[in-house]
Protein backbone atom coordinates (compact mmCIF):
# COMPACT_ATOMS: atom_id res chain seq x y z
CA UNK A 1 0.00 0.00 0.00
CA UNK A 2 1.36 3.55 -1.13
CA UNK A 3 1.90 6.18 1.60
CA UNK A 4 -0.16 9.24 0.59
CA UNK A 5 2.39 12.50 1.40
CA UNK A 6 1.48 14.32 3.80
CA UNK A 7 1.48 17.87 1.36
CA UNK A 8 -1.12 20.42 1.33
CA UNK A 9 -4.48 20.02 -0.25
CA UNK A 10 -7.57 22.08 -0.77
CA UNK A 11 -10.95 20.69 -0.26
CA UNK A 12 -14.28 22.14 -0.36
CA UNK A 13 -13.18 25.31 1.47
CA UNK A 14 -10.28 24.08 3.76
CA UNK A 15 -6.40 23.46 3.38
CA UNK A 16 -5.17 20.05 4.75
CA UNK A 17 -2.43 17.63 4.68
CA UNK A 18 -3.24 15.14 1.28
CA UNK A 19 -3.22 12.31 3.29
CA UNK A 20 -5.76 13.86 5.86
CA UNK A 21 -8.62 14.53 3.02
CA UNK A 22 -11.82 12.66 2.60
CA UNK A 23 -15.14 12.73 0.54
CA UNK A 24 -18.38 11.08 1.19
CA UNK A 25 -19.11 7.69 -1.20
CA UNK A 26 -21.98 9.32 -2.05
CA UNK A 27 -19.99 11.84 -4.06
CA UNK A 28 -21.02 11.41 -7.49
CA UNK A 29 -17.53 11.88 -8.67
CA UNK A 30 -17.16 8.28 -6.67
CA UNK A 31 -20.14 7.11 -7.90
CA UNK A 32 -20.59 8.09 -11.51
CA UNK A 33 -17.37 9.77 -12.43
CA UNK A 34 -19.39 13.01 -12.39
CA UNK A 35 -17.19 15.44 -12.60
CA UNK A 36 -14.38 17.77 -14.52
CA UNK A 37 -10.41 18.23 -14.05
CA UNK A 38 -8.14 20.53 -15.35
CA UNK A 39 -4.19 20.57 -14.79
CA UNK A 40 -2.02 23.67 -14.85
CA UNK A 41 1.36 23.81 -15.30
CA UNK A 42 3.65 25.80 -13.19
CA UNK A 43 7.07 26.90 -13.76
CA UNK A 44 9.45 28.86 -11.42
CA UNK A 45 6.37 29.23 -9.46
CA UNK A 46 4.81 30.76 -11.62
CA UNK A 47 1.30 29.40 -13.66
CA UNK A 48 1.53 28.72 -16.93
CA UNK A 49 -1.13 29.89 -19.49
CA UNK A 50 -3.50 30.14 -16.46
CA UNK A 51 -6.73 31.87 -17.95
CA UNK A 52 -6.20 29.47 -21.38
CA UNK A 53 -6.64 26.49 -18.33
CA UNK A 54 -9.49 28.42 -17.05
CA UNK A 55 -11.45 29.01 -19.80
CA UNK A 56 -11.37 25.43 -20.53
CA UNK A 57 -12.47 24.76 -17.03
CA UNK A 58 -15.67 27.11 -18.08
CA UNK A 59 -16.36 25.05 -21.05
CA UNK A 60 -16.26 21.58 -19.48
CA UNK A 61 -18.19 22.01 -16.77
CA UNK A 62 -20.76 24.14 -18.67
CA UNK A 63 -20.96 20.92 -20.91
CA UNK A 64 -21.79 19.22 -17.74
CA UNK A 65 -24.46 21.78 -16.36
CA UNK A 66 -22.09 22.59 -13.26
CA UNK A 67 -21.70 26.05 -12.09
CA UNK A 68 -17.85 27.44 -12.04
CA UNK A 69 -18.20 27.86 -8.31
CA UNK A 70 -15.09 30.09 -8.12
CA UNK A 71 -14.06 33.41 -9.75
CA UNK A 72 -10.61 33.47 -11.50
CA UNK A 73 -8.97 35.21 -8.55
CA UNK A 74 -10.12 32.93 -6.11
CA UNK A 75 -9.17 29.85 -8.60
CA UNK A 76 -5.57 32.06 -9.33
CA UNK A 77 -5.15 32.77 -5.06
CA UNK A 78 -5.73 28.97 -4.09
CA UNK A 79 -3.41 27.72 -7.05
CA UNK A 80 -0.70 30.32 -5.24
CA UNK A 81 -1.22 28.94 -2.22
CA UNK A 82 -0.81 25.35 -2.74
CA UNK A 83 2.51 25.91 -4.81
CA UNK A 84 3.89 28.47 -2.64
CA UNK A 85 3.26 25.85 -0.10
CA UNK A 86 5.12 22.73 -1.89
CA UNK A 87 7.41 24.85 -2.87
CA UNK A 88 8.30 25.22 1.19
CA UNK A 89 7.94 21.80 1.46
CA UNK A 90 9.85 20.43 -1.10
CA UNK A 91 11.99 22.93 -2.98
CA UNK A 92 10.43 21.83 -6.18
CA UNK A 93 9.83 25.01 -8.36
CA UNK A 94 7.85 23.25 -11.29
CA UNK A 95 4.94 21.61 -10.60
CA UNK A 96 1.83 20.07 -11.59
CA UNK A 97 -1.94 21.87 -10.12
CA UNK A 98 -4.60 19.51 -9.99
CA UNK A 99 -7.97 20.83 -9.86
CA UNK A 100 -11.08 17.96 -9.85
CA UNK A 101 -14.90 19.48 -9.37
CA UNK A 102 -17.61 16.59 -8.84
CA UNK A 103 -21.06 17.23 -9.15
CA UNK A 104 -21.17 16.87 -5.51
CA UNK A 105 -22.97 14.66 -3.08
CA UNK A 106 -26.25 12.80 -3.55
CA UNK A 107 -28.10 9.86 -2.94
CA UNK A 108 -27.40 7.65 -6.48
CA UNK A 109 -29.86 8.20 -9.00
CA UNK A 110 -28.88 8.64 -12.78
CA UNK A 111 -30.37 12.26 -12.95
CA UNK A 112 -28.49 15.40 -12.33
CA UNK A 113 -29.29 16.86 -9.00
CA UNK A 114 -30.32 20.02 -7.98
CA UNK A 115 -29.29 22.79 -5.95
CA UNK A 116 -26.34 20.14 -4.60
CA UNK A 117 -22.69 21.91 -4.05
CA UNK A 118 -20.29 20.56 -5.93
CA UNK A 119 -17.16 18.84 -4.59
CA UNK A 120 -13.95 20.58 -5.17
CA UNK A 121 -10.52 19.60 -4.63
CA UNK A 122 -7.02 20.96 -5.35
CA UNK A 123 -3.13 19.37 -5.05
CA UNK A 124 -0.26 20.13 -6.64
CA UNK A 125 2.77 17.78 -7.18
CA UNK A 126 6.58 18.47 -8.22
CA UNK A 127 6.51 17.94 -12.56
CA UNK A 128 7.96 15.42 -14.42
CA UNK A 129 9.65 16.75 -17.48
CA UNK A 130 11.01 14.66 -19.94
CA UNK A 131 14.51 13.28 -20.26
CA UNK A 132 17.33 15.10 -21.40
CA UNK A 133 17.47 11.07 -23.38
CA UNK A 134 13.81 11.47 -24.54
CA UNK A 135 14.23 14.81 -26.06
CA UNK A 136 17.39 13.95 -28.12
CA UNK A 137 16.71 10.29 -28.86
CA UNK A 138 12.73 10.74 -29.57
CA UNK A 139 9.70 8.10 -27.98
CA UNK A 140 8.10 5.29 -28.99
CA UNK A 141 4.62 4.86 -29.23
CA UNK A 142 2.29 2.07 -30.70
CA UNK A 143 -1.21 2.58 -32.25
CA UNK A 144 -4.90 1.72 -31.07
CA UNK A 145 -8.36 2.16 -32.25
CA UNK A 146 -10.35 4.77 -30.27
CA UNK A 147 -12.65 2.95 -28.30
CA UNK A 148 -13.56 5.46 -25.65
CA UNK A 149 -16.84 7.58 -25.53
CA UNK A 150 -17.71 10.20 -27.77
CA UNK A 151 -17.20 13.14 -26.00
CA UNK A 152 -13.62 13.73 -25.69
CA UNK A 153 -13.94 17.20 -25.72
CA UNK A 154 -14.85 17.29 -22.31
CA UNK A 155 -11.81 16.94 -19.55
CA UNK A 156 -14.09 14.38 -18.11
CA UNK A 157 -12.50 12.52 -14.67
CA UNK A 158 -14.37 8.91 -16.54
CA UNK A 159 -10.64 8.23 -17.44
CA UNK A 160 -11.17 4.54 -17.87
CA UNK A 161 -11.43 4.18 -22.07
CA UNK A 162 -7.92 6.17 -21.70
CA UNK A 163 -5.99 4.48 -18.73
CA UNK A 164 -6.98 0.87 -21.18
CA UNK A 165 -5.01 2.78 -23.76
CA UNK A 166 -2.05 4.69 -21.96
CA UNK A 167 -1.93 0.46 -20.67
CA UNK A 168 -1.39 -0.89 -23.82
CA UNK A 169 1.75 1.41 -24.63
CA UNK A 170 2.70 0.62 -21.01
CA UNK A 171 2.43 -3.06 -21.81
CA UNK A 172 4.94 -2.59 -24.71
CA UNK A 173 7.12 -0.19 -23.62
CA UNK A 174 6.15 2.77 -25.00
CA UNK A 175 5.52 6.20 -23.96
CA UNK A 176 1.76 6.75 -25.59
CA UNK A 177 -0.90 5.34 -27.45
CA UNK A 178 -1.95 7.35 -30.31
CA UNK A 179 -5.65 6.52 -31.62
CA UNK A 180 -7.30 6.52 -34.68
CA UNK A 181 -11.24 7.05 -35.54
CA UNK A 182 -13.04 5.70 -38.14
CA UNK A 183 -9.56 5.52 -40.17
CA UNK A 184 -8.78 9.37 -38.94
CA UNK A 185 -6.20 10.67 -36.31
CA UNK A 186 -7.68 11.73 -33.16
CA UNK A 187 -5.26 11.75 -29.96
CA UNK A 188 -3.15 9.91 -27.58
CA UNK A 189 -3.84 8.46 -23.86
CA UNK A 190 -2.88 11.53 -22.08
CA UNK A 191 -1.28 14.31 -25.36
CA UNK A 192 -2.47 15.32 -28.55
CA UNK A 193 -1.13 14.46 -31.67
CA UNK A 194 0.66 16.58 -34.62
CA UNK A 195 2.77 15.53 -37.53
CA UNK A 196 4.70 17.10 -40.11
CA UNK A 197 4.93 17.16 -43.70
CA UNK A 198 6.55 19.04 -46.09
CA UNK A 199 7.62 21.31 -43.18
CA UNK A 200 3.67 22.40 -41.90
CA UNK A 201 3.01 21.23 -38.37
CA UNK A 202 -0.86 19.70 -38.80
CA UNK A 203 -3.09 18.51 -36.23
CA UNK A 204 -6.81 16.99 -35.79
CA UNK A 205 -9.57 19.63 -36.07
CA UNK A 206 -11.44 20.47 -33.33
CA UNK A 207 -14.65 17.72 -32.74
CA UNK A 208 -16.06 16.34 -29.75
CA UNK A 209 -13.56 13.12 -30.53
CA UNK A 210 -10.32 15.67 -29.21
CA UNK A 211 -9.90 17.00 -26.34
CA UNK A 212 -8.80 20.62 -27.32
CA UNK A 213 -5.62 20.88 -25.85
CA UNK A 214 -4.38 24.09 -24.02
CA UNK A 215 -1.52 23.44 -26.52
CA UNK A 216 -3.43 24.02 -29.39
CA UNK A 217 -3.68 27.30 -29.87
CA UNK A 218 -0.02 27.85 -28.00
CA UNK A 219 1.43 25.56 -30.57
CA UNK A 220 -0.26 28.05 -33.35
CA UNK A 221 1.53 30.88 -31.88
CA UNK A 222 4.85 29.42 -31.83
CA UNK A 223 4.45 28.04 -35.19
CA UNK A 224 3.66 32.35 -36.22
CA UNK A 225 6.60 32.89 -33.98
CA UNK A 226 9.15 30.69 -35.84
CA UNK A 227 7.54 30.29 -39.04
CA UNK A 228 6.27 27.11 -39.34
CA UNK A 229 3.13 26.57 -40.98
CA UNK A 230 0.27 25.51 -39.12
CA UNK A 231 -2.67 23.70 -40.25
CA UNK A 232 -6.00 21.40 -38.76
CA UNK A 233 -7.63 19.13 -40.79
CA UNK A 234 -8.76 15.50 -40.71
CA UNK A 235 -5.26 13.45 -40.81
CA UNK A 236 -5.66 9.95 -42.73
CA UNK A 237 -4.33 6.93 -40.34
CA UNK A 238 -2.02 6.47 -43.50
CA UNK A 239 -0.53 9.98 -43.33
CA UNK A 240 0.54 9.88 -39.54
CA UNK A 241 2.90 6.56 -40.85
CA UNK A 242 3.76 8.28 -43.81
CA UNK A 243 4.78 11.42 -41.37
CA UNK A 244 7.93 13.61 -41.56
CA UNK A 245 8.06 14.37 -38.21
CA UNK A 246 5.19 12.71 -35.15
CA UNK A 247 4.67 15.07 -32.13
CA UNK A 248 3.06 14.63 -28.62
CA UNK A 249 2.31 17.43 -26.46
CA UNK A 250 0.67 17.61 -23.23
CA UNK A 251 1.01 19.72 -19.69
CA UNK A 252 3.55 17.40 -18.55
CA UNK A 253 4.97 16.73 -22.11
CA UNK A 254 5.42 19.96 -23.48
CA UNK A 255 6.49 18.77 -26.61
CA UNK A 256 7.87 15.60 -27.33
CA UNK A 257 9.03 13.86 -30.70
CA UNK A 258 8.12 10.46 -31.16
CA UNK A 259 10.59 8.59 -33.67
CA UNK A 260 9.20 4.95 -33.32
CA UNK A 261 5.76 4.06 -34.09
CA UNK A 262 4.52 0.59 -33.88
CA UNK A 263 8.33 -0.65 -33.64
CA UNK A 264 9.28 1.05 -37.20
CA UNK A 265 11.16 4.44 -37.13
CA UNK A 266 9.38 7.47 -38.03
CA UNK A 267 10.01 10.32 -41.05
CA UNK A 268 12.48 9.53 -43.51
CA UNK A 269 16.64 9.15 -45.03
CA UNK A 270 19.03 10.94 -42.65
CA UNK A 271 16.52 11.55 -40.23
CA UNK A 272 14.46 8.58 -39.87
CA UNK A 273 13.92 7.47 -36.36
CA UNK A 274 15.51 10.60 -34.46
CA UNK A 275 13.79 14.29 -33.80
CA UNK A 276 13.01 16.37 -36.81
CA UNK A 277 14.06 20.43 -37.49
CA UNK A 278 10.13 21.46 -36.39
CA UNK A 279 10.41 19.73 -33.05
CA UNK A 280 13.54 21.30 -32.41
CA UNK A 281 12.24 24.45 -33.50
CA UNK A 282 9.06 24.58 -31.47
CA UNK A 283 11.06 23.19 -28.44
CA UNK A 284 13.09 25.99 -28.24
CA UNK A 285 10.40 28.75 -28.75
CA UNK A 286 8.31 26.40 -25.96
CA UNK A 287 11.00 27.52 -24.02
CA UNK A 288 10.58 30.82 -24.42
CA UNK A 289 7.08 30.86 -24.21
CA UNK A 290 7.57 29.59 -20.49
CA UNK A 291 9.31 32.63 -18.95
CA UNK A 292 7.01 34.92 -20.66
CA UNK A 293 3.27 33.58 -20.21
CA UNK A 294 3.34 32.36 -16.74
CA UNK A 295 1.75 34.58 -13.81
Amino acid sequence: MQTLPDTLCYLNGEYSPLHLAKVSVLDRGFIFGDGIYEVVPAYGGRLFRFDEHMARLNRSLSKLRIANPHSREEWLERCRTLVAALIDKTGAPDQIVYIQITRGVALRDHVMPADVPPTVFMMCSAMKPATPEQRHQGVSCVTARDFRWERGDIKSISLLGNVLARQMSADHGALETIMFRNGHLTEAAASNVWIVHEGALLGPPKSEHVLEGIRYELIRELCEEVGIAYNLRPIPEADVFSADEVLLSSATKELLPVTMLDGQPVGHGALRGKPGPVYSRLHEAYQRAKLTQSI
